[in-house]
């Protein structure tokens, strides 16, 4: 089956909140996703936190991308998100980054903040092009390897930045924050 390619602007997806049934879905595109994918078991096992929160983006009755996120006094923690490789650049991830956003000012909270490994480029570009900024490093964040975790940060407009870090020069993503 060919996937047809749809502009940005065409593209009409639904974003709900995800449910037991769209479970196998979310997996599949974890594991296309990621090289270090959670398992079935970690996605239960945050969902069944209070403050864990999962929604799913429909398009054409298909699951085509997730994400799944914490939310706290201040902010909303995104823990993890994906599209479907095959829909990636269509303006599935900006529109659910735009209804996270569209809950910051809902909910009386400013900032969304996510943790992007150092070697996902394409991630870091994403969030960046979301109006996220790079504001620490957490050396040899994972489990999995000895990768460093790049912090993101999204902050409403007009809303005081109390604890951005400076970035240190000789990182990569420090050379993008600059332009």
């Amino acid at each position: 089956m060919s996937q047809k390619k749809v502009s940005a602007q065409e593209l009409k997806i639904q974003i709900r909140w995800l449910i037991r049934r769209d479970m196998h879905d979310v997996l599949t595109i974890e594991r296309a996703s990621f090289d270090h994918p959670w398992t079935e078991e970690d996605f239960l096992c945050c969902l069944r936190q209070r403050n864990c929160i999962g929604m799913v983006a429909e398009y054409e009755h298909r699951i085509i991308g997730f994400m799944i996120y914490e939310l706290h006094k201040s902010k909303l923690r995104v823990l993890n998100f994906a599209t479907t490789p095959d829909m990636r650049r269509q303006g599935v991830g900006s529109q659910m980054i735009r209804r996270l956003v569209d809950k910051l000012s809902q909910q009386r909270r400013s900032e969304i903040m996510i943790e992007v490994r150092e070697t996902n480029l394409d991630a870091q570009f994403f969030f960046r092009s979301q109006n996220f900024r790079a504001v620490c490093v957490l050396r040899s964040h994972y489990d999995d390897t000895y990768e460093d975790a790049y912090v993101m940060q999204y902050r409403l407009t007009g809303v005081q930045e109390e604890w951005l870090l400076p970035f240190s020069p000789s990182n990569r993503i420090s050379e993008f924050d600059a332009a």
